[in-house]
């Protein structure tokens, strides 16, 4: 059931309209390929959140979306891991703000800003700096996964 709230079935939307936020599908289709294709080595190329293309620098740089996103997902990705699901590898989509062939450049998907407008410009959001340092830190994310909620 959708609302108005971009939530269908309690599954919140993201700024790509093809795209919902749903950190136990992580887990759970992790777990299901170890059961079907007898544990094969996985490795997650593109997993990750767009948010608005159009918004002012500042709020883009500040995309704490995309850091409860990464802990939520990682979370469930570690919980399959104890399960012994082989996974190998886990990289985030997208390193930087891109063209995406079905969105142009009215979504971003990085963790690096890239300013269009003025030479294509780089700067760090504080996704970035997040993962900076969950990379440098051993268990980081034995916290329970951030939930999502509606906010009137």
């Amino acid at each position: 059931m959708a609302d108005f709230l971009g939530f269908i079935d309690g599954v919140s939307q993201t700024a790509a309209d093809w795209l919902y936020i749903y950190p136990r599908g992580i887990r759970e289709l992790m777990l299901y390929i170890k059961k079907k294709y007898n544990n094969p080595p996985i490795y997650i190329t593109e997993n990750g959140v767009a948010d608005n293309g159009s918004s002012p620098i500042q709020e883009a740089l500040n995309d704490s979306l995309k850091i409860k996103y990464y802990h939520s997902h990682l979370s469930y990705l570690l919980e399959a891991i104890r399960a012994r699901v082989d996974v190998k590898g886990y990289f985030v989509w997208s390193f930087l703000d891109d063209f995406e062939w079905g969105s142009g450049y009215t979504i971003r998907f990085g963790i690096i800003y890239v300013d269009y407008k003025n030479g294509l410009t780089r700067y760090m959001k504080r996704s970035a700096f997040w993962f900076k340092n969950f990379l440098r830190k051993e268990n980081v994310i034995e916290s329970k996964p951030l939930l999502y909620q509606r906010s009137y």
